[in-house]
């Protein structure tokens, strides 16, 4: 077996592990500044909204152009009166986007380019674009973000619990906010296909939160039968136990993701790719951030202020308390806690460090059935 996969049987068996929830101000704290500052930067610099959103027109002229990409924005600038975006594609074409023109002033805008550029003007191709396609697609997005969050607040509060629905809610919120500040910072375009990366990325976040809290609820039934644990340490186990899992689907799905934004939108100059690939690799690193660091700490908070675990956490600070007023250790503290005969054998928070093997192989051994006496 792998390293990384003894690593993964180790914390699933909740033979080492990180203490996430234990820590989880700090979370929250690292969450709030990023969430700050990308809600600061999406108010500073705001969106850089595409043509298909503004209207205008797209020029694309023959391949291998020897003019510079500066010099051709010059040139679009002056012969449109208004900002103008170039790039240059893998193919040595260029493509130009001017906003806020109509059919004459294309005529017009290509006959220049023509001139300056030194192409003939029936080998520029000219797209024009209105404003009111670009206003259906960003309500038809709203619509479907909207109608995505209903139904999975919905599913999950009747799946789980209402508790679960508002913590994965807010994680949604969190990776949207997150990848659309992003944006904003780096001055991408904000095109149809960021909006499709946006909506992709809803998916997997929330893929990524329903496994967390599927071994959460698995691992906390009948958890109040027992003083062993409280609710905050086995949702800490639960993310230790489906840690490496997070790390694998998340890496694997980074990777090609990486490729399309650095290779192809960067080395290779394929502008288009950039406008989906950035709000994927944003989304996808937020995403499986907020599932370990942000969902499963808010339930473990919003669990605990219930009175039944408030009563669970005092009965088990309690026993533990006692057993160490007794001189008795950590471990012999766990072993003896009063539970039920019926108690999950596998509810049990992961630990900084190697547990006692000893002890647990022991646990049980001459014990009659039923609770202890």
């Amino acid at each position: 077996m792998s390293k990384l996969g003894t690593l993964g049987a180790r914390l699933h068996h909740g033979e080492v592990g990180y203490d996430f929830v234990k820590n989880r101000k700090i979370w929250y704290g690292i969450s709030i500044l990023i969430t700050i500052t990308a809600i600061v930067g999406l108010a500073v610099r705001g969106l850089h909204m595409g043509i298909e959103f503004q209207g205008g027109a797209v020029f694309t002229t023959p391949k291998n152009m020897s003019a510079s990409v500066s010099q051709t924005e010059t040139w679009s600038e002056e012969a449109s009166g208004h900002d103008a975006i170039v790039q240059k594609l893998g193919d040595g074409s260029l493509r130009i986007q001017i906003a806020g023109t109509d059919t004459q002033q294309s005529d017009q805008i290509k006959e220049d380019l023509s001139k300056n550029l030194d192409v003939p003007a029936e080998k520029i191709n000219a797209d024009l674009v209105g404003p009111s396609w670009g206003d259906q697609i960003a309500n038809k997005a709203w619509q479907g973000l909207g109608i995505f969050m209903v139904l999975v607040v919905i599913y999950l509060a009747i799946a789980f619990e209402w508790r679960m629905a508002l913590a994965a809610f807010v994680a949604l919120i969190h990776d949207i906010t997150i990848t659309v500040g992003i944006y904003a910072l780096v001055g991408f375009e904000v095109t149809p296909g960021t909006v499709i990366g946006l909506l992709t990325i809803l998916g997997y976040s929330l893929y990524d939160t329903v496994v967390v809290f599927d071994s959460l609820k698995e691992q906390t039934r009948d958890i109040t039968k027992q003083t062993r644990w409280t609710y905050a340490e086995i949702a800490n186990r639960s993310i230790n136990s489906t840690l490496v899992r997070s790390i694998n689907t998340t890496v694997v799905a980074l990777l090609p993701v990486a490729g399309l934004l650095f290779i192809g939108g960067g080395v290779l100059g394929a502008g288009m790719l950039n406008d989906i690939s950035l709000s994927l690799f944003v989304g996808l690193a937020a995403g499986a951030y907020s599932s370990i660091f942000i969902a499963t700490p808010l339930v473990a908070d919003l669990k605990e202020a219930e009175p039944q675990m408030k009563a669970l956490k005092k009965r088990v600070l309690a026993k533990r308390a006692q057993a160490t007023a007794k001189g008795e250790s950590a471990q012999s503290a766990e072993d003896e806690g009063a539970y039920d005969a019926d108690e999950p054998d596998d509810a049990a928070p992961a630990v900084v460090g190697p547990r006692n093997q000893s002890a647990s192989r022991g646990r049980g051994r001459g014990r009659p059935s039923g609770k202890r006496r």
